[in-house]
């Protein structure tokens, strides 16, 4: 939940708050909690205390209200609104020196999709998640920020005007996948096709994958096949897995 007049993000959820604790206290603009959670965040509060940094013990109902869910975990943390930073060719540069690879995200428009997205990331060591300045997609929110489970303090989120543009500008750099449903090439040959280069990895909207754009900017289609046998024709009873779910599949393949 924003606030829009002093600029900042609502934090909810335990994990995602003392993760912001232990990597960047000092985001910590003000800081609420429940009773049942005084013991657990002691150290936050002594923290505030000596930076004279306001902190209050208050009720469920203030804790729903300040964050607007009713799945704040008993903790509310007030953070200045984060600024996606635009991706500009010296951070690319400095993937390819580092062989980075990267997730890129086109239209992925639901929040929590986007926290899940941010905590398999994160798991998996994958630094980098880029999204389009689109209306689309959905940027980093209360609820991404409490799904990802403390993996927003761990990965770095870009923005890009154009997603064409910028697999153009990899190519021949990075080896740019994209998943899809009609896909021949399996998600367990990624290591394989990328060889000693970086990924860029996209991953599609949860209605309609990756746009026909995009899918002719990619140097692969990668596909998660349903059945042991990829080459068994078999109809699929459901056509395609969460986005989500998607991306931990193809990040656990991409670092096997």
């Amino acid at each position: 939940m924003k606030n829009t007049q002093k600029k900042e993000l609502a934090v909810c959820g335990y994990e995602a708050v003392m993760a912001i604790a232990r990597t960047n206290p000092g985001k910590i603009k003000r800081f609420y909690y429940a009773e049942e959670r005084v013991n657990a965040v002691g150290e936050i509060c002594r923290t505030m205390a000596k930076r004279k940094s306001p902190y209050n013990k208050v009720s469920d109902a203030e804790l729903e209200k300040l964050c607007g869910s009713v799945h704040h975990q008993g903790v509310v943390a007030m953070i200045d609104q984060p600024e996606i930073e635009p991706l500009t060719s010296d951070i690319t540069e400095e993937w390819l020196h580092k062989k980075q690879s990267a997730l890129l995200l086109d239209r992925v428009g639901n929040a929590n999709n986007l926290g899940a997205i941010v905590r398999s990331a994160a798991f998996f060591g994958f630094k980098n998640v880029i999204i389009p300045m689109d209306e689309a997609q959905s940027s980093v929110t209360t609820s991404s920020y409490r799904v990802a489970q403390g993996g927003m303090e761990y990965v770095n989120i870009y923005s890009v005007k154009s997603i064409s543009r910028l697999l153009e500008a990899m190519k021949g750099k990075m080896v740019r996948f994209g998943t899809d449903v009609n896909a021949k090439q399996p998600v367990g040959k990624i290591r394989e096709l990328r060889g000693n280069k970086p990924a860029l990895i996209v991953l599609g909207n949860e209605e309609h994958g990756i746009s026909k754009e995009v899918k002719q900017n990619c140097d692969e289609l990668i596909i998660i096949p349903f059945t042991s046998n990829f080459d068994e024709k078999v109809e699929r009873p459901i056509e395609s897995l969460n986005v989500a779910q998607a991306a931990a599949i193809v990040l656990y393949e991409c670092r096997k």
